[in-house]
């Protein structure tokens, strides 16, 4: 893990994945929505993946360890994550390592979360991934990555507006 960490020391916009989305609810509630295990649980990952949440101690220095959950091909499939909250500060940033379970994960990456709230109270979440590699950036970018997470995205964005609306 710690040869792992040297290759998040440098930001490499050759290893950088970056999606943005424009939220219409406030910076607050969009970053609570990040902090609530439940809630996280109920929106995050792409259409048609459920998440079955193993372990969720959403805190600096915790982890959120996790399974999607899918059928394809008329079987269920399971993809275990684990998340490492590396630092979070309420209502700007979620720094967090990103990967499989084992603690040695070759692929596993860094994702920067960061919330900016406009002057007519919506926010601006950008979701930036730097992978250790241009190569394999690239073998997440063939398999859909960028898809999948826009599809989390929109998750959010529904999630909030249902949420929103029973208030």
């Amino acid at each position: 893990m710690k040869r792992m960490a040297h290759l998040f020391e440098t930001w490499s916009i050759d290893r950088e994945i970056v999606l943005t989305r424009l939220l219409n609810h406030p910076r607050d509630k969009v970053f609570a929505a990040w902090m609530d295990p439940r809630a996280l649980a109920e929106w995050y990952g792409p259409a048609g993946l459920r998440i079955e949440s193993h372990e969720a101690d959403i805190r600096e220095g915790g982890l959120w360890r996790f399974d999607m959950v899918g059928v394809f091909e008329g079987r269920e499939q399971r993809f275990p994550n684990l998340m490492r909250f590396l630092e979070i500060v309420p209502n700007e940033r979620i720094v967090m390592d990103y990967g499989t379970p084992d603690p040695d994960d070759p692929d596993r990456f860094r994702m920067t979360v960061t919330f900016d709230e406009q002057s007519d109270g919506k926010t601006v979440l950008t979701l930036r991934q730097l992978h250790p590699s241009r190569e394999r950036r690239q073998v997440v970018i063939s398999f859909g990555a960028v898809e999948y997470g826009l599809q989390t995205l929109d998750g959010l964005a529904t999630w909030l507006d249902g949420a929103m609306a029973g208030q």
